[in-house]
């Protein structure tokens, strides 16, 4: 099984970055232990500030990989051609946020990624990347209910 997690703009800096919010562990040195607790899936990363290089991605292994975790970080409340990548490709993503964004401004509480997500997780912190390869790597062994 082949999963991507595809982390947006300002996801480089956890861990130093508004800590209370969003924890102190960079994604560099979780990553090393979501894929030892996943060591059946290539699980593979992508990071970038950049929406374009976002999209890129999303394109470039959308109608290959098994599943995508996405945490377009900020452009998930105002990108609609990351929505739009993501309704076009084959691949089910899952959207993560680490905070609870229900919780935050009123400006995160709409996500255009949504409507084409599998789901989303909110508010679970790193965990929810765990919580999202899990329920792909589930998901695949059922069928979809309409």
């Amino acid at each position: 099984m082949q999963i991507i997690i595809i982390n947006g703009p300002n996801l480089n800096l956890l861990g130093q970055r508004e800590t209370a919010i969003y924890g102190k562990q960079s994604f560099e040195h979780y990553l090393p232990q979501l894929r030892g607790r996943f060591p059946e899936v290539q699980l593979d990363y992508f990071q970038s500030n950049s929406e374009g290089a976002l999209i890129d991605r999303i394109q470039a292994v959308g109608f290959a990989y098994d599943g995508i975790v996405l945490n377009a970080g900020a452009y998930s409340h105002t990108s609609i051609a990351i929505a739009d990548a993501v309704a076009a490709i084959h691949s089910p993503v899952v959207e993560v946020h680490l905070s609870n964004i229900h919780a935050r401004e009123k400006f995160r509480h709409h996500c255009y990624l949504s409507p084409y997500c599998v789901g989303s997780i909110v508010g679970l912190g790193l965990e929810g990347y765990a919580l999202a390869i899990r329920y792909l790597q589930d998901a695949r062994h059922q069928p979809v209910a309409d």
